[in-house]
This record gives C-alpha cells, sequence and structure tokens, in this order.
C-alpha cells in the first residue's frame, strides 16, 4: 500500500479543496469570493494527479508481478529484497494525510474573537476628511469597518443623526464592555486586519455571549477627537440587539 500514498494524499487535499470551493462556501472562511474559481481548477488538478499516480501504482504492481513469475526462486528472493528498499519508504510519511483528512471532514472555523484579540488596535491609513455621502434612507445597514472609519476620520459627520445597523461577531472587554466586531480581509485569512464598535444602550440587556452573531441597530455616539487614538473603537448607542445566523462570508467588506 505504500506505493500509494501519494495518491491518497493528493486525492485527499484535492477532496478537501473541492469541499469548501465547489460543493460549499466554506472557502469564504480563508480567502476573498474573487478566488474561489483558482480553487475549484487546483482541486481537480489535485484529483487528476492522484488518479494518475494510482494508475501508475497498479501498473507498477503488475510489472513486478509478471516479474516475480518468470524470475526463478532465487532470483524471486533478490527481487523481493531489492523491491522492500526501493518502494517502502518512511511509513512516517502516511502522517501527512492526517491534515488533508481534517480539512476534508472538519474544516477550520473562521477566524473569531481569538484573532480579534491578538490584533492590535488597526486604524485606516486614510487620515482625516470629508467621506462620501451616505444613501438615504430611515434605516441604513453599513459594515462595521464603514462605520468605524468615519465616526474616527470624517470631519463631515457623515453619521450623525442616522439610524444604522451593524452586523458582526461580539467580543468582551473590560468592566463588561462588549463589541461588535467585524475581521476585514484583502486577499485571505492571513492578512485579516479588525474592526469594532462599543455597542452601548439603556435598551441592551446584558452583553450576548463571545462569538456569537448579532445585528444591533442604533445611533452614533462622537467620542474623542477624530484622527486619534482617543476616538478608537467608536461608540454606538444601540436600541435593538438582535442574534442572527453566521453569515455565509463572515468577512466585512471596506
Amino acid at each position: 500500500m505504500r506505493r500509494y500514498g501519494s495518491a491518497v494524499l493528493l486525492l485527499l487535499m484535492g477532496g478537501a479543496v473541492l469541499r469548501i470551493s465547489l460543493f460549499s462556501e466554506l472557502y469564504l472562511r480563508y480567502v476573498q469570493p474573487a478566488l474561489r474559481p483558482y480553487l475549484v481548477v487546483s482541486g481537480v488538478l489535485l484529483i487528476l494527479l492522484g488518479l494518475a499516480a494510482a494508475v501508475r501504482g497498479m501498473r507498477q504492481r503488475e510489472h513486478e508481478e509478471e516479474a516475480e513469475e518468470e524470475e526463478g526462486e532465487g532470483e524471486e528472493h533478490a527481487h523481493d529484497h531489492s523491491h522492500a528498499h526501493s518502494h517502502g519508504g518512511p511509513r512516517i510519511a502516511w502522517l501527512l494525510t492526517l491534515p488533508a483528512l481534517a480539512l476534508l471532514l472538519f474544516p477550520p472555523p473562521a477566524l473569531g474573537s481569538y484573532s480579534a484579540s491578538r490584533e492590535e488596535a488597526q486604524r485606516a491609513a486614510q487620515g482625516v476628511g470629508t467621506f462620501p455621502a451616505l444613501p438615504a434612507g430611515k434605516v441604513l445597514d453599513i459594515s462595521v469597518a464603514q462605520y468605524s472609519s468615519r465616526a474616527i476620520y470624517d470631519t463631515g459627520h457623515s453619521l450623525k443623526g442616522r439610524t444604522l445597523r451593524l452586523t458582526g461577531f461580539v467580543t468582551h472587554g473590560s468592566n463588561g464592555t462588549w463589541y461588535l466586531t467585524r475581521l476585514l480581509v484583502t486577499c485571505c485569512a492571513a492578512d485579516a486586519t479588525i474592526s469594532k464598535v462599543e455597542i452601548r444602550g439603556d435598551e441592551v440587556d446584558g452583553a450576548p455571549q463571545t462569538d456569537s452573531w448579532v445585528t444591533a441597530t442604533g445611533t452614533w455616539i462622537p467620542k474623542g477627537k477624530l484622527g486619534t487614538d482617543a476616538a478608537w473603537p467608536p461608540i454606538l448607542k444601540a436600541t435593538v440587539v438582535k442574534q442572527v445566523k453566521e453569515p455565509a462570508d463572515p468577512y466585512d467588506k471596506r
């Protein structure tokens, strides 16, 4: 069976990649949506390479069996001894199948509160200035990253007087403080940066559980001088906090 090790590994990896990219949207936990076609192609190529390796192993085995039948007993013994050295390979190589099997059966979750807690406070690089006007509407859906940028850097105070609705996962601070948090991905999960908004409000009954997903509706509370550390993280005075299901794409948009 050792000769099929590379085939098994390739098939497992290809199956895992196709599972998260072609047959589900789990790939969104790790990369941007635009990379889906590349993942699908990679998964198909891995499957094809695995099948090719399996066929090659079968043909090699058939050739060896034919050769053994033609050889005498003494030559057969020498051939077996040589074969054991040339194709045995280190058994520990089979351990490489474990990560592939784990990815196939138990894909890791999206980044959450643990990643957020390890990330230092991130600041947008654009500096203080005027932002474009927000769309009209009684209640405006806005990303956590957009809310954070406007709250910290917008000299036009475009958030003032607007009712805003944000969705993210819950992280906790000290003294009962909790935040609506979202991770912003530029390319893949490895480059994720954090945006978070402190949630306050008399209508909010306690802090939701860490890593649970909620939608908070409320209004902006100005904090600190624009463009300084004192303005971060921004505050939302929430009137409604509703627990929701984790979205298929858990990462934020700028």
